[in-house]
């Protein structure tokens, strides 16, 4: 079957390339506008695989949803112009059938997909038997178990290869960022999936190309395996999240000017260096731990006080005082705002845990 054979083409040439480069307009919105935006980004000599979105799940109707399957025979048009590879998100068994059936490359489980089990198993389920490769993106969530279990449902379904998109995720109060990066819950994800492709798709974290750069280098220092980064030949004019595309040349110099860094290096001064760090957070680590134990039994101990004078375990009051001078000694050490809210939450709701547990022994 000559899909099969075409794909099994990309996967040797392009799959497994470091650092991998998806890039395209956010939708397909004209055969002109998809074919130009391809033959200008295989000319930056940057980019491995064009995206471009058929079908757009929007938040609200009435915005643009896309050009749906009649934008697929611009894709095959676009590859064979170009010589790129294509990608495209699906969030159907309908539509996983008509993307294969045009001969799409590589196929995506968006933001929206990812947070509904259900649609993940349709998709699954339409998967089976194909050699078609799937990109998952993070849950719209921050829930990772979901994002882990949409990669089940792939598995399970016989496809070989997968990888992973982080696209931020949809959090209150978060104002820097259209979606707020929890890096954390990445590294977490990359860590139970070592052996899986992670992508970075910082257009959808920013929301805005001027931030786009330094977000796509703090991917590549945290080890990111590429950059899905979207990119349209009139940015301003696009249909869907223009703020956020930048032009085939623009792409082009924020990937010249990121710095390529390696996990990993045979010079054994740098491993020497390296080691001897390590070993002192090793012993810093286990000092950090001894004095959480110690601070726990002290919120034991006041845990009982407590119950034997009927005092709630919730001081408020006291609370804020710690978070007042917490703040202010941290920013003094070089400590992160942000660092020291979470830190002293997570020590806050374990010694709240340890005292509830004494308070009702």
């Amino acid at each position: 079957m000559e899909t099969k054979k075409f794909t099994m083409q990309f996967i040797k040439d392009k799959w497994a390339k470091r650092p991998l480069i998806i890039s395209g307009p956010c939708s397909a919105e004209s055969e002109e506008q998809v074919i130009q935006t391809a033959i200008q980004l295989a000319e930056t000599g940057v980019v491995d695989i064009f995206r471009a979105g058929i079908w757009k799940p929007r938040t609200r109707p009435g915005t643009f949803e896309g050009v749906g399957i009649r934008g697929l025979p611009w894709l095959q048009k676009a590859r064979k112009i170009s010589g790129l590879p294509v990608t495209v998100e699906v969030a159907s068994a309908k539509q996983v059938e008509d993307a294969i059936q045009f001969e799409v490359d590589v196929l995506w489980i968006g933001a929206r997909s990812a947070v509904n089990p259900l649609s993940v198993q349709d998709i699954a389920n339409a998967l089976k038997g194909t050699d078609v490769p799937v990109l998952i993106k993070n849950p719209l969530n921050p829930d990772i178990e979901l994002w882990m279990g949409a990669v089940e449902r792939i598995v399970k379904a016989g496809v070989k290869n997968i990888g992973l998109i982080h696209r931020g995720f949809s959090t209150f109060g978060n104002t820097e960022y259209r979606n707020a990066p929890m890096w954390h819950m990445a590294i977490e994800m990359k860590r139970r999936n070592p052996h899986l492709m992670m992508i970075c798709d910082p257009s959808h974290i920013c929301g805005r190309r001027d931030i786009l750069q330094e977000l796509s280098q703090k991917a590549i220092d945290l080890d990111f395996d590429g950059l899905m980064i979207e990119s349209h030949i009139d940015p301003d004019k696009a249909l869907s999240d223009a703020k956020q595309q930048i032009t085939p040349q623009q792409l082009k110099k924020l990937i010249d000017s990121i710095k390529w860094r390696h996990e990993s290096t045979s010079e054994n001064s740098f491993n020497l260096a390296l080691e001897k760090l390590r070993e002192q957070i090793n012993q810093i680590d286990d000092e950090l731990m001894q004095l959480l134990s110690q601070r726990m039994k002290i919120a034991d101990m006041i845990g009982e006080y407590k119950r034997n004078n009927n005092i709630t375990i919730l001081q408020p009051t006291r609370w804020n005082e710690i978070l007042e001078k917490a703040g202010i000694k941290g920013k003094l050490l070089g400590l992160s705002e942000e660092f020291i809210q979470k830190y002293f939450d997570a020590v806050h709701i374990e010694s709240i845990n340890h005292q509830n547990k004494v308070m009702n022994s």
